[in-house]
């Protein structure tokens, strides 16, 4: 039994029906010929974006699958609840990550200190905060010995998360395509911090 050529079940799928009145133009190309095409479009993007995405390792990364880290200020996790708002317990226990340009943090320039939301650690001096136009706070530094950071495989990409010393609460991800003098962006969710403005 031979399959005419606009059978559904004809593999090659070259053309369309055609219509009474309409001009063929030729054969089109088959459904699996557009999605290979997109795939590879898609591929194309994704390669010149991944860059800005990953950054490698930095030194004194801690993997994932090492053992459990142990951090000065431990909570159950009901007590964490207790303590923190839903989107701040989303943002510092679950690694979640707010929406861009949603956090009042990220138009904060007065002079001041951001400190974690979960511990009140300082993070960062406002005299570090930088305008990324990525929608979240930015900063090229942090203050000494304040943060940890881990090696983050998730959604196939290798990025360095990074987190409280204190509590070990996410805070985001840092990457090389910061200003000078470090050349870092530690992008940070607003909800994992508090900000308070320096004394006049």
């Amino acid at each position: 039994m031979s399959l005419s050529e606009n059978d559904p079940r004809n593999p090659t799928e070259l053309s369309p029906p055609r219509r009474a009145g309409v001009a063929s133009t030729g054969p089109t190309p088959s459904r699996r010929v557009f999605l290979l095409s997109a795939t590879a479009a898609a591929a194309a993007v994704a390669a010149g974006l991944v860059p800005r995405l990953t950054r490698p390792a930095l030194a004194g990364d801690t993997p994932r699958a090492s053992a459990p880290e142990h951090f000065e200020a431990a909570y159950s996790d009901a007590e964490w609840r207790k303590r923190l708002t839903p989107g701040q317990y989303e943002i510092l226990r679950q690694e979640g990550t707010e929406r861009p340009y949603s956090s009042p943090l990220n138009d904060e320039h007065r002079a001041g200190t951001f400190s974690c939301a979960g511990c009140a650690l300082p993070l960062f001096s406002s005299r570090t905060k930088f305008d990324s136009h990525t929608g979240w706070p930015s900063f090229w530094t942090p203050l000494e010995h304040a943060v940890g950071t881990r090696t983050d495989t998730t959604f196939g990409m290798v990025r360095t998360e990074v987190h409280c010393r204190r509590c070990g609460g996410h805070l985001g991800h840092v990457f090389d395509d910061g200003p000078k003098p470090t050349g870092l962006r530690y992008c940070m969710n607003g909800l994992a911090m508090t900000f308070s403005p320096q004394a006049a």
